[in-house]
C-alpha cells in the first residue's frame, strides 16, 4: 500500500452467495475466480478485504435504515476508509439497508433499461433511491452511462464504465474439435429465444450432421436437431465451450449486454461468437474480428454467420485464437478489479483498461 488513507472494503453478496464456500469450491476447479466476477481480486488495492452475505431486508430494517442516513454521511471523515461495495442494484438496497458504511458503491444491470423504460415506475424509483445514495455507481456498457447519469442527477454521485472481465485462468482454450457444434447459453431476461431457436432452425436445416446444444429458460418447444440441456455448473459448462465450433448469443434490444458473460467466456476458451449488436458491443467485440455481429431479431442474419464459420474452421479457429488474445489483453478479473479500485479512489499499481 501507499501513504493513502488505510482502506477495509467489504464486498456485499446476496444470501446465497458464501465466499468461504466458493473459494473451497474454485480450489477444486469447480468454478472462476476465488469469490464471484474475481472481486476477490481487490485485496490487492486495500489493506483488508471482507464480505458479507445479505438476506432481503424486512420492512422495520428498511424504515429504519432511512432514519440512519444522514448519520452515515456525516462519517465519512476519517482517517481510514470504510469502503462498501455491491456487485448490482439489488445487493445494494440490501447493503445499504443491513450493512451500510461510510462510503458505498454499486454497479447497474437491469437499472438503465426500466429507468429507460419508465423512470416513474415505483420500482424503478426506489431502485434510483439507493442508487443516488452511492458515491459511485459503475457500469460495463459505453450505452449505460448517459441513462445512468440522467437517473443520478447533476447532485448524484459520480457513474462509471468500465469492461466486464472473466477469469481466464479458468477458461482455457482447447485445440479446435473436428465435430462441428453449435451451443447457446443463458437465460436473462433480455435473451431472444425466439430468434435464437429460429436461427438454430436454420443451421440444422443447412447442415444437418451438426450438433446443437441450448441451455434456455425458454419454455418454447426446441426446434428439430436441438437438445436443450438444464443449467451446469461452470466446469461442465467450460467443457461444452471447448467442444464448442461456434458460441451463438442472440438478444433483444438492450443496453446493459446481456449475453457478455457467455461471449467472453466462449472467447476465453478460444471459440467465435455469433452474437447480436445491440448498443455497447463496440466496447468488446469487432465484427469479423474477435466475433461475428448480427442484426438484432434477425434470425436469418445469425444463422448465416453461423453457418459461414462452421463451412471454414480455419477461419473459425483463427478468430476463436484473435478472442482468446483479447480477452487475455483487456477483459480479465484482473483488468475489472483494478479498474473498480481505481473508481474508488484507491492506488493501483497496473494499468487500468480504458
Amino acid at each position: 500500500m501507499t501513504d493513502a488513507p488505510e482502506a477495509h472494503v467489504t464486498v456485499a453478496f446476496g444470501s446465497r452467495i458464501d465466499t468461504v464456500g466458493w473459494r473451497d469450491r474454485h480450489a477444486r476447479g469447480e468454478v472462476p475466480d476465488a469469490w464471484p466476477y474475481g472481486l476477490d481480486k481487490l485485496a490487492r488495492f486495500c489493506d483488508r478485504l471482507d464480505s458479507v452475505s445479505l438476506p432481503e431486508p424486512s420492512r422495520t430494517q428498511l424504515a429504519a435504515s432511512r432514519v440512519g442516513r444522514f448519520a452515515r454521511r456525516r462519517a465519512v471523515a476519517s482517517a481510514a476508509r470504510r469502503i462498501g461495495v455491491a456487485w448490482d442494484e439489488h445487493v445494494a438496497r440490501r447493503m445499504l439497508t443491513l450493512a451500510p458504511r461510510p462510503e458505498m458503491y454499486t454497479g447497474a444491470i437491469w437499472f438503465t433499461d426500466a429507468f429507460s423504460r419508465d423512470r416513474h415506475d415505483p420500482v424503478v424509483a426506489s431502485q434510483t433511491r439507493v442508487l443516488r445514495a452511492m458515491d459511485g455507481v459503475y457500469v460495463n456498457s459505453r450505452a449505460q452511462v448517459a441513462v445512468l447519469a440522467d437517473a443520478l442527477g447533476p447532485s448524484g454521485p459520480p457513474a462509471h464504465h468500465f469492461p466486464f472481465g472473466i477469469d481466464a485462468d479458468f477458461f482455457t482454450p482447447a485445440a479446435y474439435p473436428e465435430r462441428p457444434l453449435v451451443v447457446s447459453f443463458g437465460g436473462d431476461r433480455d435473451r431472444d429465444p425466439g430468434t435464437l431457436y429460429e436461427a438454430l432452425r436454420m443451421v440444422h436445416e443447412a447442415v444437418p450432421a451438426v450438433e446443437i446444444i441450448v441451455q434456455s429458460r425458454s419454455e418454447a418447444p426446441t426446434p428439430p436437431g436441438v437438445v436443450k440441456v438444464p443449467t451446469m455448473p461452470h466446469s461442465e459448462l467450460r467443457a461444452l465451450y471447448r467442444r464448442a465450433s461456434v458460441v451463438m448469443v442472440a438478444t433483444r434490444p438492450n443496453l446493459h449486454m446481456s449475453g457478455l458473460t457467455v461471449s467472453l467466456e466462449a472467447m476465453a476458451t478460444a471459440r467465435p461468437v455469433v452474437l447480436t449488436a445491440t448498443p455497447g458491443v463496440d466496447d468488446y467485440f469487432v465484427d469479423g474480428e474477435n466475433a461475428m455481429l448480427a442484426r438484432v431479431g434477425d434470425a436469418d442474419d445469425v444463422a448465416r454467420r453461423a453457418l459461414a464459420l462452421l463451412a471454414d474452421p480455419d477461419a473459425a479457429q483463427a478468430m476463436g485464437g484473435r478472442a482468446r488474445q483479447e480477452v487475455e489483453r483487456r477483459f480479465t478479473t484482473t483488468h475489472l478489479a483494478t479498474a473498480m479500485a481505481a473508481s474508488f479512489g484507491l492506488p493501483t499499481t497496473t494499468p487500468v483498461p480504458g
